[in-house]
C-alpha cells in the first residue's frame, strides 16, 4: 500500500510543523510518510523537543528544513499550514501537491517570559497539534 506523503509547513520549522511531524509519525505509522519544512527555516527550538520527549514522542532523525527543499521536487497528497504566516508565505501554486489544508496554532515561540511560562505554551501548542492530527487521520480512514 503506497503510503500519503504529508507536508507540513509553518514560518521557522522549530515547533509547530515539527511537532506535528513527529505526531503523524508516531499515530500513522504504516499510512503516511510525514515531513516538515519552513519558509525561513531556524532550527528545531530546544522546548520542542523537550515537551515532546514529556509525551514520549521521538523527533528522532528530524531537523529544520527549508520549504525550497521539497518545492518542485517532491509530490505530496497533503500540505498542511500550521500557520497563518506560513500560508500568506507559501506560493498558491505549489507543484505536486494535490491538497492543502490550513491549521492556524499560535506560535510557542513568540511567547515572553521565564521558561516554565515559555513550557506551558509549548505544552499547551503540543497538545493542540496532536489532538489536531489525530483527528484529521481519524477523518481519513
Amino acid at each position: 500500500m503506497k503510503k500519503h506523503k504529508v507536508l507540513f509547513l509553518c514560518t521557522g520549522n522549530s515547533a509547530r510543523s515539527q511537532m506535528a511531524e513527529a505526531f503523524l509519525r508516531h499515530y500513522g505509522r504504516d499510512q503516511f510518510e510525514a515531513y516538515s519544512a519552513g519558509v525561513e527555516p531556524h532550527g528545531i527550538n530546544p522546548l520542542t523537543e523537550k515537551v515532546m520527549a514529556e509525551a514520549g514522542v521521538s523527533m528522532e532523525g528530524q531537523y529544520s528544513k527549508d520549504l525550497a527543499e521539497y518545492m518542485g521536487k517532491e509530490h505530496f497528497g497533503s500540505l498542511i499550514t500550521v500557520c497563518s504566516n506560513a500560508e500568506e508565505r507559501c506560493p498558491s501554486t505549489f507543484p505536486g501537491v494535490l491538497k492543502r489544508i490550513s491549521w492556524d496554532f499560535e506560535d510557542p515561540a513568540a511567547v515572553e517570559g521565564s521558561e516554565e511560562e515559555k513550557l506551558i505554551k509549548f505544552r499547551e501548542i503540543r497538545d493542540k497539534v496532536e489532538e489536531q492530527v489525530k483527528e484529521w487521520i481519524q477523518n481519513l480512514n
